[in-house]
């Protein structure tokens, strides 16, 4: 359209087309486009010279060094090289999301400039600028099917900053390791991890680096070079070309051979968002919901049916149950023991894992169980059953199974050893959850990748794995207090995780000793039910046998009432790996949780968060005296307080503190 042609159009309307040319002429005359955040603290750069380069100021100060970004497909195309600017758009999003599943708070406020920048191709680039973090993806607007032979996602840091940094082994294994401290120039090119990783610059200021909205297209690891350069790089795992069984395996499908390319998907798309998360402090790692707020919006009309909670679970205690009149194992009898439990302490689930069926075949149920007698015990005390199974054999009879799973009265599915994130099985997971939703069964994907937005698009998804958690404690040691107030601030900036809490055979460091049938834990009693308040799960696991809760009635008066979903989250004391103290709030009442790592801790809360004008019921849950020694040990106590106060709180090395708050009426 002419600009003489525009003389009926409304004045708005002529406004923007006059901007939008003005910013085209001025784009094509220059290589540096810059954008800010609503606060204009944070600060987007982009540079068009020979390639697409992007940095990252926060208050002047740089962030992310000038680093390339681009996308070869098909017969070897680079997008991103000698780029030509055909057109810029800038947009103001201002808007309020209502999670279905309130992980951290009710209303979720997204609100960004983002910047559309057409180039000439046919491909184009979307940058968003929020507050606390910049995020950019790519997008191609062909016709036909392409073949997305690499990516290059670059993250250049100005110095040689240290990062939290999880090593892997392989592209296609479980995401669960422990987190190694280094420079960033010590990683190497050799060397890999996955997302997220969080880089603690010299000030105390944090960058996590993660990918969001993965879908139809492989996750991103993070690599470093050779080149001397402080720069993570995206890696990414290629087509899966032929798969074979892990020697020994009955459920690891690993790939042996892989295609030339990293996906092959439709032409007309946009693809993974690569986020930059920026923290002013380490709390802010712990508050950010900046992942939800850049994945898919939700694909369910009726979320009424899916209900978080909390779930009775078998295997990590190893169905340990005593003081019965039966043999316990995988059979009716326990699983109505179970139910029992459940039911006695409000528990909305229990979870039937690997054994109910033969591992290949989820129509073969073993000898002496009857799962329809199980299940319609469960419905007559209200407590719902969720079934484990291998996610290849649930992909081999995913329709037939979750019909039948439904003809019986399922409430959910626990899938497990996807252990790779190829462009082949992140399809897979939202076939599984597409297909689950279909049938109102809730999802839990374990042997998983991190989460990558798809909870928001299916929010029967309720957790992922993905974590290095407490089951480790069964065959090593690797699972420390200090390990456990370390993924708070870097894996669960990504989404929810299932960690599995709540043991209640408790060491201290020279205490400890996996054993597999009888397992224990690492830290006191009360930093097990600190990862209540401070791990999010909607579906959170009560690991223990239920004999063992049902000796320590003062533990089930937290359990039974601690919920899984929050409307608002407050962090109060933050120290990546040290120390961790959250106050959430549901309905009316507070919880509080910290924990600590293998050095004792005295904190003194203040109450402000808790509402003025009103008595605060506070029930404490602390380590008690000698938790050094003995670290079960624990002290319940009850008290009024108000928000004008504060609290002293004591932790025991390895320790923790739950307190509930109720107003006094």
């Amino acid at each position: 359209m002419k600009i003489k042609d525009i003389g009926f159009l409304p004045l708005a309307v002529i406004f923007f087309i006059i901007s939008s040319i003005s910013l085209r002429a001025q784009s094509r005359a220059s290589s540096f486009i810059s954008a800010k955040s609503p606060d204009n603290r944070v600060e987007l750069k982009i540079e068009l010279r020979g390639q697409i380069f992007y940095s990252v100021y926060f208050n002047s100060k740089e962030i992310i060094s000038p680093s390339p970004i681009s996308m070869t497909i098909n017969d070897n195309v680079v997008l991103g090289k000698h780029p030509v600017l055909e057109n810029l758009n800038r947009t103001n999003i201002e808007d309020k999301i209502i999670p279905v599943i309130r992980e951290k708070r009710a209303t979720v406020v997204d609100r960004c400039q983002q910047i559309n920048l057409k180039f000439r191709g046919n491909f184009g680039l979307i940058f968003r600028v929020y507050d606390d973090g910049v995020a950019y993806r790519f997008y191609t607007g062909y016709r036909v099917p392409i073949k997305i032979r690499e990516e290059e996602a670059t993250f250049t840091f100005p110095e040689n900053y240290h990062v939290y940094f999880p090593f892997l082994n392989s592209l296609h294994t479980s995401f669960e390791s422990t987190y190694s401290y280094l420079p960033l120039k010590d990683i190497g090119s050799e060397r890999f991890g996955y997302a997220p990783v969080v880089v603690e610059l010299n000030d105390g200021f944090k960058v996590a680096i993660t990918d969001v909205d993965v879908n139809d297209y492989p996750g991103m690891f993070l690599t470093g070079n050779n080149q001397g350069l402080a720069r993570l790089a995206g890696k990414f795992a290629p087509y899966p070309a032929e798969e074979r069984w892990r020697q020994g395996s009955d459920r690891e499908l690993e790939v042996i051979q892989a295609e030339n390319y990293l996906a092959e998907t439709r032409g007309n798309r946009q693809y993974p968002w690569r986020l930059i998360l920026l923290a002013g402090n380490d709390a802010e790692l712990v508050s950010s919901d900046i992942v939800y707020r850049l994945s898919p919006p939700n694909e369910l009309k009726d979320t009424s049916w899916i209900k978080p909670g909390k779930v009775a679970w078998d295997w990590w205690n190893d169905l340990n149950i005593h003081d019965v009149d039966f043999k316990s194992g995988i059979n009716t009898e326990t699983y109505k023991y179970y139910i029992d439990f459940a039911s006695k302490y409000g528990l909305e689930y229990i979870l039937l894992d690997e054994g109910w069926s033969d591992p290949s075949d989820l129509f073969k149920v073993k000898p002496g169980l009857n799962l329809g007698e199980v299940i319609q015990y469960g419905q007559m005390k209200k407590v719902g059953v969720i079934l484990w199974c291998i996610w290849h054999t649930l992909d081999q009879q995913l329709e037939k199974a979750l019909d039948y799973f439904q003809r019986l009265g399922v409430k959910g599915i626990k899938v497990d050893f996807m252990d790779r994130d190829d462009q082949k099985m992140v399809n897979f997971y939202e076939r599984c959850a597409s297909a689950a939703a279909r049938r109102h069964l809730l999802v839990d994907f374990h042997g998983a990748h991190k989460p990558v937005g798809l909870r928001r698009a299916w929010p029967n998804i309720l957790t992922k794995e993905g974590v290095l958690g407490l089951e480790t404690s069964k065959w090593a040691a690797a699972v420390t207090p200090e390990h456990d107030v370390l993924i708070p601030f870097i894996r669960m900036v990504a989404g929810p995780m299932d960690f599995t809490p709540g043991a209640m055979r408790n060491a201290q460091e020279k205490q400890f000793r996996p054993v597999f049938d009888l397992p224990m834990s690492q830290g006191t009693r009360c930093h097990q039910l600190a990862m209540y308040v401070v791990y999010e799960s909607p579906l959170q696991m009560l690991c223990d046998s239920p004999s063992a809760y049902l000796k320590e009635p003062e533990i089930m008066d937290f359990l039974s009432v601690v919920p899984t979903i929050w409307d608002e989250t407050r962090v109060l004391e933050a120290k990546i790996g040290d120390y961790l103290v959250v106050a959430r709030k549901n309905g009316e009442g507070w919880y509080l949780g910290g924990m600590t790592d293998w050095s004792p801790r005295t904190f003194d809360v203040k109450l402000d968060f808790l509402e003025a004008g009103k008595n605060w019921l506070a029930e404490i849950w602390q380590d008690g005296i000698n938790a050094d020694r003995y670290a079960g040990d624990y002290k319940k106590l009850k008290m009024e307080v108000s928000s004008g106060s504060s609290l002293k709180i004591n932790l025991a090395p390895g320790g923790g503190v739950v307190i509930r708050f109720r107003p006094v009426r």
